[in-house]
Formats: C-alpha cells, sequence, structure tokens
C-alpha cells in the first residue's frame, strides 16, 4: 500500500491527526540513535481508541506500527517504516498513594514535577531527564543514576495497560489467558539462563516472571513488539532528606573500575564514572592529572559512610558535597555526559551508537576495559567511556576515523562475544533495536531465542507491532546506519 492511500484511509477511520508529507516523514525517520528509517505516516492518536482503531486497520492490512515517545531512544526502537504512532496525547497523570498512573506520552518532566509536590520521586532516572516519556522508558526497561537504589522499570512496574495487534487492550498482570500462556514458558531451568547483572534489557524479560502477580513486567524492555503501552501504574518512593556526594579522582580508569566492588559494599545509592573526555568540559577547577572521576552517592548513615570510603579506595577524594543544589550541579554535569561526548568528536569522526551499553558483573569491569582496549588497538579507535559502574553497565563510545560499515559490524560481534562471555548482558537499559537486535541470539542461545520467539507470537501473531525488533531474522546493525 502506498504512503498516500495509507494515510487517505487512515484519515477515514479515526479524527485524530494524520500526517504523510514529506517533511514530517523526514521528521520522524531519525531519533537520537545513529540510524535513519522514513516511515509511511505519523498518527498522533489522542484516546485509546484511536489506538485501537489504527491497530485494527494495520492488522487487516499487513502494515508495520511502531510507537514511539519522545524519540530520545539510542538504539532506534522507534523508527519503523509504516505507521508510527506519536503517543504525546496519552499523557494523563494521577497520584496515589506510594504510586502514580500515567499515560504513555507524559514526560518524565512532568511526573518529577507532580510527585516532588509530595515528597516523593520516580526510581529509575535517566540520564535524559525530563525529555523522555514513559512508554519509551518501559519500552527500553530505563534504568539510571540512582538504579543501585530504585533498580530498574521492570522491578517498579506495578500494571500495564497495552493494546496488542489484535486491537484488544488488555492490562497486566490481571489478563488470565496471556498469563497462562506465558507462565508455561518461565520455568526455573529458563530463568536461571539468564545473565547475573543487575541491569538488563536485552530480549523478553521472562526470567522475571515467577508468580501471576508478575506478567506486567514482561512488556518492560519489549519496545513496543508486544502491545503499544496505553497507561502504566509505577511505584514511587519518598525523596530521601539527605544527601552525599563525593567525587573521587583518579590517573587511570583501571583504578577506578577496581575500587568499585568495595566501594558497593558500602551500600551507595549512585556509582557513576566519567573519563577524562567528559571530566574535561567541568567548568569547576579541578586536579591536573585526573584521568577519570567516580561519582559516589549516600542517602543513609552519611557520617559512617563518609569516614568508610576513605579506607575503601586507592583514588583521591577531591569533593565532599551535602548542599542539594551543589549535588544537582555536579549530576546535571553527569547526565550530560552524552552531549560533552558528542562535542569531543571532529567532523572526520563518527561516533555509532552501537556497544553504549553493556552490562557485566561488577568483579568484571576490568576485563570489559580490557577487551575494548584490545579493539580499540585493533582498529584504530578512541574511546569515549562512562556509565553506571555501580551496576557494571559502562556506556562505551567507540570514535571512528574510517567511515566503514564493515568495521562497525566486526567490532559488534567481537565486542558482544566478549560480554556475553563475561556472564554479561550487551543491553543494560536502552534496548536492542536497530544496534543490536541480531545478537539476541548470542546473548541467549537457539533454546531461550525459540521461547522468546513464542512470547512474540502469543501477543503478535500478526508480526506488525514494531517487527525487527529483539526478535530479528536479517542483520540490522549496519543497515539504515547513518554514517
Amino acid at each position: 500500500m502506498r504512503v498516500y492511500e495509507i494515510g487517505k484511509r487512515l484519515s477515514k477511520i479515526v479524527d485524530c491527526r494524520i500526517l504523510w508529507d514529506n517533511e514530517s516523514r523526514s521528521l520522524y525517520s531519525v531519533d537520537a540513535s545513529s540510524y535513519s528509517l522514513k516511515p509511511s505516516v505519523i498518527a498522533f492518536p489522542e484516546e485509546e481508541s484511536d489506538v485501537i482503531k489504527i491497530i485494527r486497520f494495520a492488522t487487516r492490512n499487513r502494515i508495520q506500527v511502531t510507537p514511539r515517545g519522545a524519540g530520545t531512544g539510542l538504539v532506534g526502537s522507534a523508527l519503523g517504516k509504516d505507521i508510527v504512532l506519536d503517543m504525546r496525547y496519552i499523557n494523563k497523570i494521577r497520584v496515589g498513594q506510594g504510586y502514580v498512573e500515567a499515560g504513555s506520552g507524559v514526560f518524565k518532566g512532568q511526573l518529577d514535577a507532580k510527585l516532588e509536590k509530595r515528597g516523593r520521586c520516580l526510581g529509575p532516572d535517566p540520564s535524559i531527564g525530563p525529555f523522555c516519556t514513559v512508554g519509551g522508558m518501559i519500552g527500553t526497561n530505563a534504568s539510571g543514576i540512582h538504579s543501585l537504589r530504585y533498580g530498574s522499570i521492570i522491578d517498579n512496574l506495578l500494571e500495564v495497560r497495552i493494546i496488542t495487534s489484535s486491537g484488544k487492550p488488555i492490562t497486566l498482570p490481571a489478563h488470565n489467558g496471556i498469563s497462562k500462556k506465558i507462565l508455561k514458558l518461565t520455568k526455573p531451568e529458563v530463568r536461571n539462563r539468564f545473565p547475573n547483572v543487575s541491569k538488563n534489557s536485552c530480549g523478553y524479560r521472562i526470567d522475571k516472571i515467577n508468580s501471576k502477580n508478575d506478567f506486567q513486567k514482561i512488556i518492560a524492555g519489549s519496545e513496543g513488539t508486544l502491545g503499544v503501552v496505553i497507561s502504566a501504574k509505577l511505584r514511587t518512593f519518598r525523596i530521601p532528606r539527605n544527601t552525599m556526594l563525593i567525587i573521587i579522582s583518579y590517573k587511570k580508569l583501571m583504578q577506578a573500575v577496581l575500587d568499585v566492588p568495595s566501594i558497593i559494599e558500602l551500600k551507595p545509592s549512585a556509582v557513576e564514572l566519567t573519563d577524562k573526555n567528559i571530566v574535561r568540559h567541568i567548568k569547576t577547577k579541578i586536579p591536573e592529572g585526573v584521568g577519570c572521576m567516580l561519582f559516589v552517592e549516600f542517602d543513609d548513615n552519611l557520617a559512617r559512610n563518609k569516614e568508610s570510603i576513605r579506607g575503601t579506595i586507592s583514588g583521591r577524594i577531591i569533593k565532599i558535597i551535602t548542599h542539594p543544589q551543589m549535588i544537582k550541579k555536579w549530576w546535571d554535569f553527569r547526565s550530560s555526559a552524552l552531549s560533552h561526548s558528542l562535542r569531543s568528536i571532529s567532523e572526520k569522526e563518527t561516533m555509532p551508537t552501537l556497544i553504549e551499553d553493556a552490562t557485566v558483573p561488577v568483579e568484571k569491569l576490568p576485563d570489559l576495559l580490557e577487551l575494548i582496549d584490545k579493539i580499540a588497538l585493533e582498529y584504530d579507535l578512541r574511546l569515549i567511556i562512562y556509565g553506571h559502574a555501580g551496576n557494571g553497565n559502562l556506556h562505551i563510545r567507540p570514535v571512528l576515523k574510517r567511515k566503514d560499515k564493515r568495521i562497525i559490524q566486526k567490532i559488534a560481534s567481537e565486542f558482544f562475544t566478549g560480554v556475553v562471555n563475561m556472564g554479561g548482558s550487551i543491553t543494560g537499559e536502552h534496548g536492542d533495536g536497530l544496534a543490536r537486535s541480531e545478537f539476541v541470539k548470542l546473548q541467549y542461545g537457539n533454546d531461550i531465542y525459540s521461547i522468546f520467539k513464542q512470547v512474540k507470537h502469543i501477543f503478535d501473531p500478526a508480526n506488525i507491532l514494531n517487527p525487527g525488533k529483539i526478535i530479528s531474522h536479517k542483520s540490522s546493525v549496519t543497515k539504515n546506519l547513518k554514517i
């Protein structure tokens, strides 16, 4: 079906705005990833009924549907070739006791503002902060800086309402029909074969389903491939009354990651890493020769932890901050690591978002650095490294001097094979998308991958919901790559 025909026919079915002009299609062909894929039509549903009508139309005509939040995703999860659903108008919010109910198009900044008035917060806090949406965070199983304390979306998703490819709305965990089918697939021997890491957004998280009360968790990290998220009920937390941020400098990255397991024993709320490429953008005066920094935050036992950490680390403490505004200033700097890394590359270089989200057991962080150093030497790469060291989740950004897709494919294959061999996950919090879906089978093996395909078929037998993401039958890592 041609672009014009899809647009005209959809316009007769729903009252919401439908766009198919070339300028709009070009705008929605990109997100924050390194990929580009032009859709045929962009729809802006305003009610659940709009989503139902669009999906039923798509299923009848075998047309793909890709939900989109704010387009802040880093792996192309929100890019699709047929209908893109911009969910911005599904944006109702209701704050309850210990939870919040929010539409998929609600921006996290809106939630933060409402919750802060009640002394509450949402646990997951991605670096993109106010600009990502509830649906997007659920789609990638987002986490963020404080996931050591609060976990990822999957740990805080209490209920979710979705539209499947049949056009039927279902609410999980309450829906018994689908729940029974999924429960048969989640045997203990299956759960035990998932990587033992604190962050994992690779594949479908059937390992988190232990009872009928857990079925909503399968939607976390599913990237719109099982259903279009309409709304969700999320756990909230009391904002800590007092916090302390300790900035530790190191000459070498290896020194810093070797300290992380001991720091974790003190139960901090965050342990973040920034390398010299990020550190040089700090406007505050810091000692010369700093190769990287750890940001370590505590939200309880502040006096005790202040003393304990001195005997735990090999690095140099350069700041101990307790004033809330100063703590926010430093966290804002850390949250800007991605933009700082983009500013550090030249026009002749390229920095594809590809291997930026691996997670390994914390004690394996030195091995992860050795792996990427070896790959960097082999392919003449410059590296920018930052991320959630306390979770073993490093955002490694390789800077290529040559824009060669063959090299990119080799880098991805070598890196992901190494990560899997360490017992890690190729995807910690950003999703699989176009960048990593072809490697999901490498992560889990044929048996688990076969179960993932069964999960996909249970929710989406028509295979119209964001196909090619998570379940991928073709090589996708370099296809549609913008280099």
